[in-house]
């Protein structure tokens, strides 16, 4: 009970946005790329006259701070209408740690928005990795940022010469 009055009038860092359903860590090193898309659907789902503490009410009390249960119907669908069904459903890495997955019900542009972060952090985290394996096997190569192509190939003639 504390804690839900906590969340809802007192949030800290991103809970402040915790009616999306998005969870992130202070901490985490996926907050900078998150960030953005959790400022756009905000954008998007928060009613300009609606206080974001109302949003979290209905989040806590009408979805059980959940994306799948429902506490209480009718304010489960009043939560709905006023953010529009905008939530954030989840994000996870996948084999890397620049692999990233991020899932939204959001519209088109948002979703979007969305690809290209996942696009974005897993070129310049693949880029990242085969500049790390280039300087392994020669310090002072010269690295060209911006083509994991190019990379690759500078990696592979390393490897073959």
């Amino acid at each position: 009970m504390l804690d839900n009055l906590r969340f809802i009038f007192f949030p800290s860092g991103f809970e402040k946005y915790g009616y999306l359903g998005v969870t992130l860590r202070d901490d985490s090193e996926y907050n900078d790329a998150l960030y953005p898309l959790v400022l756009a659907m905000d954008y998007e789902a928060k009613p300009k006259w609606c206080p974001r503490w109302f949003l979290r009410f209905l989040h806590v009390y009408g979805n059980d701070r959940s994306i799948v249960r429902v506490r209480n119907w009718k304010l489960h669908i009043l939560f709905k209408k006023l953010t529009k069904g905008i939530m954030f459903i989840d994000w996870k890495t996948k084999w890397y740690d620049y692999d990233l997955r991020i899932s939204v019900n959001a519209p088109q542009h948002l979703q979007d928005l969305a690809d290209d972060i996942e696009y974005g952090f897993a070129n310049r985290g693949r880029q990242e990795e085969l500049v790390r394996d280039i300087r392994m096997i020669d310090p002072d190569a010269p690295i060209i940022w911006g083509s994991i192509k190019r990379l690759e190939e500078q990696l592979n003639k390393l490897l073959d010469g």
